[in-house]
């Protein structure tokens, strides 16, 4: 009995032993490893389950001719001008219309300019014994900028928020007569969280941009910008941030090398600042680029961001085209003498003139440098580190007719918008998930295949949205092991219906949110909101893109990103 009970003992000892060793191993299992390594290991043990289970078929590959040509497109891929809505209608036949950017052509704060039309057109005013009025459509500014240079169509008066570009057209042989150099005061700047702003000031003494784009260089701050094709706060941004670098060339070598170790650490550029916000707001970026009157108008930013003025001052000139006539070009005169004398309280108000004091150090650039800049950001915007992108096509029925024809009709248009050191592949799903393209180095040999591929989609069947996500997201996963500082993003172009395969949203959610992986959605007469849901995972952009201009808002997407 003596001897079986020391077994008995040794045995049950052995046992709690073992307990104790697999709970410690199980309660230090995390042990040194961040939320976020945590995260993404969940995520990735239940995308494997998911694809057990949605099991994609691969389409045999189909090639089609890519064409090249250097004949500029911009004007057939502009959408309709009644697309750009007008604020202020005309109330007599003589009128000038003028194209103004949105921060001053809308409501509420942002209604200054519009506000001023109303009064203007109610004063009756005339020329040459006329009756006249303006007319106010709201457009952004790089959109103008095209639709003018282009010839496609043209206002009498332009007002962006500054006069960079103006001096686009300018380069693109536009000559535009200056009505006024300002016709309200704004400034451009970045937005600083405090514990960063104050880090700053503790190691440099001010913050200012040269201070912050150290800081984003050496990895110490995360900001973001926004699309400097179409905004003028983005393209001020970046070509401050250039002649921040090498003061007498912005586009030398020394700039160029400073901009790339900056965009390094740029987690993504912006199509909009409402993007950036979200961002900042789910704790993604540290700081990010705006106008002093959006700022100051919103009690959310102005309490937890410090305002750091940067660049050219965004003083909204209004400027004649071309097209403008005698007449026009009267009430255009007329309608600034009459701003500056019964403006200025209403502009104080809606939070304009509130930084007059700061005055640009930056010397005056062409337009031919603009542009030049910006060819340089979409060469050197990826530093190095390759995107990889999936395309997730919906096919089912719902698409069928002009979604599905203009889908593809934009998908091969926007190929000349990628560059060709990006890995590209492409999905497309109805009732189940298919992979047409499997993701590849976007050569010549893959632009092909993706070209044959889209042009052979078909529309029938159900909706299997989420499934195709998870699908494009495992194809980055597998991808991204092999180059670890490639740059992942999935571009779902769909109706915005779910009702296969998986149709919760919450497992494709933890999925999408554990990865880290951007999902840029692009709606064809959508659920909008169902699509702004997915891109609101991780901080991108949705796009509601009617058909006839989801063109030229993919050639943007791209420009920023691809």
């Amino acid at each position: 009995m003596g001897k079986k009970r020391v077994v008995v003992d040794l045995v049950g000892g052995l046992v709690i032993i073992s307990a104790l060793v697999f709970g410690i191993l199980f309660f230090m299992r995390n042990t040194g490893k961040t939320e976020r390594t945590i995260s993404t290991e969940t995520a990735s043990q239940r995308m494997a389950d998911m694809m057990r289970e949605i099991a994609p078929s691969t389409a045999n590959p189909i090639k089609s001719s890519v064409e090249y040509t250097e004949a500029d497109t911009t004007a057939e891929e502009l959408p309709e001008l009644d697309n750009n809505k007008v604020t202020v209608p005309a109330t007599t036949d003589t009128f000038a219309e003028i194209w103004s950017s949105p921060e001053k052509a809308g409501e509420g704060t942002d209604g200054w300019l519009r506000e001023m039309a109303e009064q203007f057109n109610a004063s009756n005013p005339q020329v040459n014994g006329k009756p006249a009025s303006v007319q106010v459509r709201s457009m952004s500014s790089g959109l103008g900028v095209d639709y003018i240079a282009t010839g496609k169509a043209a206002p009498a008066g332009y007002t962006p928020s500054n006069m960079l570009f103006v001096q686009l057209l300018t380069a693109r042989g536009v000559k535009t007569e200056v009505v006024r150099d300002r016709m309200v005061g704004n400034v451009a700047g970045i937005l600083l969280d405090k514990k960063h702003y104050d880090a700053i000031v503790d190691k440099y003494g001010t913050v200012d941009l040269k201070a912050v784009t150290e800081e984003v260089g050496a990895g110490n701050l995360t900001m973001g910008y926004t699309n400097p094709f179409t905004s003028s706060t983005g393209l001020n941004f970046l070509i401050s941030t250039l002649l921040r670098y090498d003061a007498k060339n912005p586009l030398s070598k020394t700039a160029t090398e400073g901009f790339r170790q900056f965009q390094a650490n740029v987690p993504f550029v912006a199509l909009t600042t409402v993007q950036m916000r979200d961002a900042a707001e789910r704790g993604s970026l540290d700081g990010f680029v705006t106008e002093w009157q959006l700022y100051t108008n919103d009690p959310s930013l102005s309490s937890n961001y410090t305002f750091v003025p940067f660049g050219y001052r965004h003083d909204n000139p209004l400027v004649s085209c071309p097209t403008a006539t005698e007449d026009q070009r009267a009430i255009l005169e007329q309608f600034a003498q009459y701003c500056e004398s019964n403006g200025k309280e209403l502009a104080d108000r809606y939070g304009f003139n509130g930084k007059d004091d700061y005055v640009s150090e930056l010397s005056d650039v062409s337009g031919e440098t603009l542009v030049a800049a910006q060819e340089l950001y979409k060469k050197n915007k990826d530093t190095g580190r390759p995107v990889m992108a999936v395309f997730v096509a919906d096919v089912s029925g719902s698409m069928s007719g002009s979604p599905l024809a203009e889908l593809q009709s934009s998908l091969i248009n926007s190929m000349r918008y990628i560059n060709n050191d990006n890995y590209v592949g492409l999905v497309s799903y109805a009732d189940d998930v298919t992979i047409n393209v499997p993701l590849a180095q976007f050569d010549l040999n893959q632009q092909a295949l993706f070209k044959g591929a889209v042009e052979s989609l078909r529309a029938s069947g159900g909706t299997a949205t989420y499934d195709a996500i998870i699908v494009a997201a495992d194809m980055l996963t597998q991808a991204t092991a092999e180059a670890p500082e490639a740059k992942p993003m999935i571009f779902v172009l769909s109706d915005g219906e779910t009702n296969q395969g998986y149709v919760d949203f919450e497992p494709m959610q933890e999925v999408i949110g554990g990865l880290r992986i951007p999902v840029y959605t692009i709606g064809y007469n959508a659920n909008i909101d169902a699509l702004k849901k997915i891109s609101g995972i991780n901080e991108a952009a949705s796009i509601d893109a009617s058909t006839d201009d989801v063109t030229y808002q993919l050639k943007n997407l791209f420009n920023a990103n691809m």
